[in-house]
């Protein structure tokens, strides 16, 4: 059993040992690469505002995503500092990100204060007004061929460096419609991943992405397309299925969204004619 005592929590992977067993009532130990989950504290405005249940690595890029996709901040002016504690290696179980917010964001209040689990993007939300999608509807001009769009899901996961040690990661990559893999970003959490990249292109200040695509490893769910709308992004391409609300939102906000895509074939759920031959 591993605790949190034992975890390097700076590293994506941890190695421990596991019994395999066999066709023929075969059994052997060996050791095996697992992807690690563990919670990283956010403080805001002195106190402690949300826990992220995350894969380490990139967290600066995660909390500003999650700030930007939440609607708390707008651009990188709205950060003063972001970073470490100064007490960052008394913590044990954990890593504390503080971030000091200039008076232009939009700090959270009391009730808007959450805890947010690797799997749900929206997970401890109290109001379904706190999870309205905040964005413009699209009005980029992309197109990308349908073959450029067959390949990215194989570009994807050459790059996925910690799923291919563990399997056990989402990944978010940003392509141009020439299909050239810009940034690609892992965790645990598929709503964290797209944290992470667009917390980069924030970074980065690429942000609106009108003329780049999202591929997804997985399934397409409501919250990543939400944060698909906020950072401008017009096409979501994932190996996937889409959800109902995913696909509707995606309608709303003139956003092409592709599942189940493969060398050959796909289907398009919202505004295909982004999708030429």
């Amino acid at each position: 059993m591993v605790s949190w005592a034992q975890m390097d929590i700076d590293s994506p992977v941890i190695q421990t040992s596991v019994q395999k067993l066999s066709k023929g009532n075969t059994a052997s130990s060996l050791d095996d690469w697992i992807a690690v989950e563990a919670p990283l504290e956010v403080w805001m405005g002195g106190k402690p505002a949300t826990v992220l249940m995350r894969t380490p690595g990139q967290d600066e890029e995660l909390v500003r995503g999650f700030l930007f996709d939440e609607g708390i901040i707008t651009s990188m002016s709205d950060i003063l500092s972001i970073g470490k504690p100064e007490n960052a290696d008394q913590q044990v179980g954990g890593s504390t990100i503080v971030v000091d917010l200039a008076a232009s964001a939009s700090l959270p209040s009391e009730e808007r204060m959450f805890y947010s689990n690797s799997s749900c993007g929206v997970c401890g939300k109290q109001t379904i007004d706190s999870i309205e999608v905040r964005g413009n509807v699209s009005e980029s001009r992309l197109t990308v061929r349908r073959a450029v769009l067959g390949t990215l899901p194989d570009r994807l996961r050459n790059a996925q460096t910690t799923f291919a040690k563990t399997g056990g990661v989402h990944a978010s990559g940003l392509f141009t419609r020439d299909g050239e893999l810009i940034v690609v970003r892992e965790d645990v959490g598929r709503h964290n991943a797209l944290d992470k990249l667009n917390g980069w292109a924030l970074g980065e200040g690429r942000i609106p992405l009108n003329d780049y695509i999202l591929v997804l490893s997985g399934r397409i769910s409501y919250e990543l397309v939400q944060k698909a709308v906020a950072a401008s992004i017009p096409m979501i391409a994932a190996v996937g299925a889409p959800s109902s609300l995913a696909v509707e939102i995606a309608g709303k906000f003139n956003l092409t969204l592709v599942g189940f895509l493969r060398p050959d074939t796909m289907n398009v759920y919202a505004h295909p004619e982004r999708v030429i031959e």
